[in-house]
């Protein structure tokens, strides 16, 4: 049996949008969205802005510090919080992990 490995997401997992899905702005609604194939997600605010911030070199750890500094709130209630969304974006195929580059 083959198929996809489920990503889990950690403190030090560094997310990025896997090449099937894209984050665009829609002009004529005024409102960003999350697009796979088949599929579309309108995250609110703060989720885009997360999204933003993974790009594969950032670990959920300096997300969620980037963040903290940002609202001036406590980083570890931010892990904990984007933890929580970007597996729920990972289980439905819409985030993936940086995998090393061999060297």
């Amino acid at each position: 049996m083959t198929g996809r490995q489920r990503m889990f997401v950690g403190p030090e997992s560094r997310p990025v949008l896997p090449r099937h899905a894209r984050l665009r702005f829609d002009k004529a609604r005024q409102m960003w969205l999350l697009l796979a194939p088949e599929r579309v997600l309108t995250p609110d605010d703060i989720a885009v802005e997360v999204l933003h911030l993974c790009d594969g070199t950032r670990s959920v750890r300096d997300i969620a510090e980037e963040l903290a500094q940002k609202y001036k709130a406590p980083t570890e209630q931010i892990v904990t919080d984007v933890e929580s969304m970007l597996q729920d974006l990972a289980d439905k195929g819409f985030l993936a992990e940086m995998q090393e580059q061999p060297k």
